[in-house]
């Protein structure tokens, strides 16, 4: 778990004026604890931070970085974090086992794609859209399962793959062998083309296929499960009961900056760049994956409801739950719904 700290407005940015709402920038900021999964599906919360939006709107984020769902959630639980910027999925379990967390905006879609290596490609556009049939052809050819890298169970990568496979492509679960990897890990392993193919994050699938164009998209996860949730911001009950003039200012802060990666994402790419990007790829590298269809970015929290419905009701179906994880209550839209309006 590191800390970051807060990057400075970069010139040129070219956004007119500011939210009004929120606390004057004149009085003391209030500080706000905010935890993040360094994943581009939480872009909106790079940007609104790096560009310096919400400091100018009298609010003191402090960001800390979690390299896994579990990890964050028992920070957010054991009240040291405001808000998260995280995958639906493990906001739902702990909103289900009595967790005081609501979703109070969404932030990106899908966020993955699935790559493959020159075997696996060609065999998937032979047979076609008969996805069984590759799978069944490579496995013959291979002599041992189709090895396919992806996130840990539960993760949405994952249960994209998944759906994909069996559930649309009705894949024999013989002729593959799934391997659960952490982000860094599947990156290598399909640059070591020690599997046949992989779902990868961004900005991972784009530096994947700039290093080796060998490797193909086939889908993006967003293909594979359509409409699949990815990231949301989930705030604490007790933040917006004690701060909800905050509460609705971030949250318009994150439509403003959902607005700014899909208009203009060259203005968005610094920002997102200095926190996932930094040190490892370039900020160039860091556009084009803004710009990937495997990104998808979204700020309305009423849109992915159903969909997350959906993707806890296969969860159950692939063995993630016994019983999906109850979601009436756990999407507070009056914060997105009144600061769109306004």
């Amino acid at each position: 778990m590191n800390t970051i700290t807060r990057r400075t407005a970069l010139g040129g940015l070219g956004v007119s004026a500011l939210i009004a709402a929120g606390p004057a920038a004149a009085a003391a900021a209030l500080p706000v604890r905010v935890g993040f999964v360094p994943v581009i599906g939480a872009s909106a919360l790079f940007v609104l931070d790096g560009a310096g939006w919400a400091k100018q709107a009298g609010l003191s984020l402090s960001m800390t970085r979690f390299e896994s769902g579990p990890a964050a959630i028992q920070a957010l639980a054991s009240g040291t974090l405001d808000l998260l910027a995280i995958g639906i999925a493990p906001v739902a379990v702990a909103f289900s086992k009595g967790l005081d967390v609501r979703v109070v905006s969404a932030a990106g879609t899908g966020g993955s794609a699935f790559l493959a290596s020159p075997d696996l490609g060609n065999a998937l556009k032979a047979a076609g859209a008969d996805r069984a049939k590759a799978f069944a052809d490579l496995h013959r050819k291979l002599g041992a399962p189709v090895k396919l890298a992806t996130l840990p169970p539960g993760a949405v990568p994952t249960v994209a793959l998944k759906y994909w496979l069996f559930k649309t492509g009705h894949v024999a679960p013989a002729d593959v062998q799934i391997v659960s990897l952490g982000i860094g890990a599947v990156q290598q392993a399909m640059l070591s083309h020690s599997v046949a193919g992989g779902t990868v994050l961004e900005p991972s699938a784009t530096v994947v296929r700039a290093r080796d164009p060998s490797i193909v998209t086939v889908a993006t996860a967003s293909q594979m499960f359509p409409d699949i949730p990815g990231v949301v911001i989930a705030s604490t009950g007790k933040f917006g009961k004690a701060h909800p003039k905050a509460l609705q200012t971030l949250v318009g802060l994150v439509i403003k900056a959902t607005d700014l990666i899909k208009t203009h994402p060259e203005q968005a790419a610094p920002y997102v760049h200095a926190a996932l990007g930094a040190g490892l790829i370039d900020t160039a590298t860091m556009l084009r994956a803004l710009k990937s269809p495997a990104a998808g970015f979204i700020s309305d929290p009423n849109a992915i409801i159903a969909p997350t419905r959906a993707m806890l009701a296969y969860e159950v179906e692939i063995g993630d739950f016994t019983k999906a994880p109850k979601i009436e209550g756990l999407f507070d839209t009056r914060w997105w719904n009144k600061a769109k309006a306004g």
